[in-house]
């Protein structure tokens, strides 16, 4: 068997790049499997305050989440990909229109697990072709944020960005529009040299978010997060972060959309995840008449479906509530006696937020015309 000399393995990691852009990532690097320790000393300190939330399996695997050897420990080397979902123009303008619901970028068409997990098969397969072609032998792993991997770590090691003080990835050429996949192999491969780059004093991100979800720069409370709360978070959403959801109805993009680095990215063009049409601005009137069936129906194949329709209601209603659109009052009334506890509070909330705007709106019109 040959030695895997640093030649051989140089040429075989410049083939699996020109192979990866073939498929359409965006966003190639490599580095090493082991990453330190400070990956998680993070997440146990996050952990340790209470900032994941409801979302315990963060604290069931956190040693496999700090570390690719906690996951898989004849892991060599880590190959990072990114692949970019930047939107066509504003995705923030729906948030003015209350009628509507604001939908993240990256849930608006398919769901990009299966897209990326696709993708990475087809690379693996070609790493373990090339190898064996070099009478090498290589196992490999693929991972998609359905894993405990430290993927915003290992991007940034793998030189595709760096965790900006949103603790998203930033990245150079494509902002805060970025969507990660990995393969862990047995190989020891040359790692990607890392790129400079930095946020400096801009603090956008930290500034814009509706909920001050950001305790410090580079640290986010998850319970405050109008991703978390629309997304991962079961129950009831806190009266206190209600008003500052606005009308986004499944995460939020706030924090992304802030970065100026965005002015380098452009538009995405794989068609799998421009966004649909009909979920750019979608009616909250139409959403909240949605049953089991019609909620599952509408986002076949999309990334909302994991939500079910109960959690997407709730979301639709607090939008509603927020809209200050007296005419969406009858969806939120038909929806108090909704056989789902959750949904029906929000639909209290949403007809009694209502009624308060119409009343003060009234009092505030006797007032000037008194007044005249």
């Amino acid at each position: 068997m040959p030695s895997s000399s640093p030649t051989l393995m140089h040429r075989l990691v410049d083939r699996l790049e020109v192979k990866a852009r073939e498929l359409g990532f965006h966003a190639f690097g490599i580095c090493h499997a082991d990453i330190g320790a400070e990956t998680g000393d993070r997440l146990r300190d996050m952990i340790a305050q209470g900032h994941h939330g409801t979302m315990t399996w963060m604290a069931e695997r956190v040693e496999s989440r700090a570390h690719p050897n906690g996951l898989w420990p004849e892991a060599r080397s880590v190959i990072s990909l990114g692949l970019s979902y930047a939107p066509e123009g504003n995705p923030l303008a729906t948030l003015a229109d209350r009628a509507c619901g604001n939908i993240s970028v990256y849930a608006r068409n398919r769901d990009y697990h299966d897209i990326i997990k696709g993708m990475l098969k087809h690379l693996a397969q070609y790493l373990v072709a090339e190898t064996r072609r070099a009478e090498l032998e290589a196992e490999v792993k693929v991972f998609v944020d359905t894993a405990p991997v430290p993927e915003k770590v290992l991007a940034e090691q793998a030189g595709l960005g760096w965790q900006g003080k949103h603790t998203n990835l930033v990245s150079r050429d494509h902002g805060s529009w970025l969507l990660l996949g990995e393969i862990y192999t047995t190989l020891e491969l040359p790692p990607t040299p890392l790129r400079a780059g930095q946020c400096g004093s801009c603090s956008r991100c930290l500034e814009v978010c509706p909920t001050n979800a950001f305790p410090a720069p580079y640290r986010m409370d998850a319970r405050r997060c109008i991703s978390y709360l629309t997304i991962e978070h079961a129950g009831p959403i806190p009266h206190e972060f209600r008003e500052a959801m606005g009308n986004h109805i499944y995460g939020c993009d706030d924090c992304l959309s802030a970065c100026p680095w965005n002015r380098f990215a452009e538009e995405s063009q794989m068609m799998k995840l421009k966004a649909r049409e009909d979920l750019i601005a979608p009616r909250l009137s139409e959403l909240a008449a949605l049953d089991d069936a019609g909620f599952r129906a509408l986002f076949s194949g999309s990334p909302i479906k994991r939500i079910g329709r109960n959690r997407f209601v709730r979301n639709v209603l607090i939008a509603i509530g927020n809209s200050g659109d007296g005419a969406m009052r009858p969806a939120a009334e038909r929806l108090r006696h909704d056989p789902d506890p959750v949904v029906a509070e929000a639909a209290d909330w949403a007809v009694e937020r209502l009624a308060e705007q119409a009343s003060r709106a009234f009092s505030s019109l006797t007032s000037e015309s008194q007044g005249s």
